[in-house]
């Protein structure tokens, strides 16, 4: 995996670090500081660390994993990959990784650590085969376990997460959220055209009020209007009180479920590289076992182990990355619920609260504006004739003969007295006024 250029020497006393010590160690362009530490014990006389490397086949002991909350761990000095020298002053050169773990075990309550600090870089570490291992390990979250294990491929316990489960039921909210932010806007905009619609009956009852000729007809009319002029006005605050709820289902759909879904698919991605790194590790472990199952040796291992050591610190840090993204997601998530069910159940509260107190406001302007039936005198909306000449009647007739022309013409010619003038008055306004009481009827 790594070109590097070993030169093979010899020990000039193989005997102080056993048979196997034949090569010099190779660093692989990585550095060494040196340093040294005191650590407090815990109650279990542990400071939370497990060793690799040593004696026979490895030169170097090595850190392989840094127990979280342990006096190590917390101190934060030490890392995976960093080489163990000496134990309260005893070097552990040409000793198994057993027995430098008694030396730490023998100490009570403080020991005394030094070390050569490995230098890496995680970049380094991030091969095409990590790569390769991060798509495994996305192809396999997608399968079912029975679809897997026929393939031959194992599933990782946290392939199966139910954080990123839950992304699907982030999505389902998500859609439930589209379709009431959809629905609430149909639902404004028919109250809008609804308020037009009162509007516009305001304005033709208004006028219908300012032309009525009698005073009461005109007052209920107008007074009527005016109602639904109000109502036009309740439903414009209706409006303003509801509208902030688009604007609240705005924020939850387009910043506050991305964010979350982005966190969760930056986790993801963290989380399938961690799993490339043990899966890395477990392998390199494997073919160490193997080789020394055959009592052959591991070029990788003679030199120092620097191949290993650097995939235990890219582990480390991708853990570091796990953990904390993992803490992220799931802060996210619970607030997202919360929020979810809280929304929800403020969100309807709003809405059916202002609907109560705009159709309430509505039915009390009615009730108050009960003007109905409006009675109309209409004897007074009639033409009256007092004191007036009717004009002559129209024949549409042939005209008489030469002869008799002289005598109607006579006849019309005599003046009429003043009773037969007001009775004549009488009966033509008897008559218009049955007129239009029958008009009226016909149209109720």
């Amino acid at each position: 995996m790594f070109s590097t250029d070993y030169s093979k020497i010899h020990m000039s006393d193989p005997d102080e670090c056993g048979p196997y010590f034949q090569y010099m160690e190779d660093r692989m362009g990585m550095t060494l500081t040196s340093g040294c530490i005191n650590l407090q014990k815990d109650d279990k006389n542990l400071i939370g660390i497990s060793i690799g490397g040593g004696a026979p086949f490895c030169p170097c002991l090595y850190l392989v994993q840094i127990s979280e909350n342990g006096p190590v761990a917390k101190d934060g000095t030490l890392e995976c990959g960093d080489e163990i020298t000496a134990i309260n002053g005893e070097t552990v050169k040409g000793k198994s990784k057993v027995e430098v773990a008694k030396m730490i075990k023998t100490v009570k309550e403080e020991v005394s650590i030094a070390y050569n600090k490995l230098h890496a870089d995680p970049k380094q570490g991030k091969t095409l085969d990590i790569i390769l291992k991060k798509v495994k390990h996305r192809i396999v979250e997608n399968m079912s376990s029975a679809t897997a294990d026929a393939l031959g491929l194992s599933r990782a316990i946290l392939c199966n997460d139910s954080l990123v489960k839950k992304l699907e039921e982030l999505e389902r909210n998500e859609y439930v959220y589209k379709g009431l932010s959809e629905h609430a806007k149909l639902v404004l905009r028919a109250y809008f055209e609804l308020c037009h619609v009162y509007r516009a009956f305001g304005d033709v009852f208004a006028s219908i009020g300012v032309r009525e000729p009698q005073p009461r007809a005109s007052e209920a009319f107008t007074k009527f209007g005016e109602a639904h002029r109000n109502m036009e006005k309740l439903g414009i605050r209706f409006l303003k009180t509801v509208k902030p709820m688009l604007s609240d289902l705005g924020t939850y759909l387009n910043k506050a479920v991305p964010d979350t879904k982005l966190t969760i698919k930056k986790y993801a991605d963290v989380k399938f590289e961690y799993l490339s790194y043990c899966l890395k590790v477990k392998e390199m472990d494997e073919e160490e076992y193997t080789y020394q199952a055959l009592q052959e040796p591991l070029y990788r291992v003679e030199t120092g182990n620097y191949e290993y050591r650097l995939i235990l610190r890219c582990r480390q840090d991708a853990r570091l990355r796990f953990s904390k993204l993992r803490s992220d997601v799931q802060v996210k998530l619970e607030l997202l619920d919360q929020k979810h069910v809280q929304d929800i159940v403020f969100q309807m509260n709003r809405l059916l609260s202002a609907l109560s107190q705009y159709n309430e406001n509505c039915y009390q302007l009615m009730q108050e504006t009960n003007v109905f039936p409006i009675e109309l005198d209409l004897p007074q909306t009639t033409f009256q004739y007092p004191d007036a000449v009717l004009p002559p009647a129209y024949h549409d007739e042939e005209e008489e003969d030469d002869d008799d022309e002289p005598l109607v013409m006579a006849e019309e010619a005599l003046p009429q007295s003043n009773d037969e003038l007001l009775l004549e008055g009488l009966l033509g306004a008897e008559k218009i006024t049955k007129d239009l009481a029958s008009v009226n009827l016909l149209g109720d």
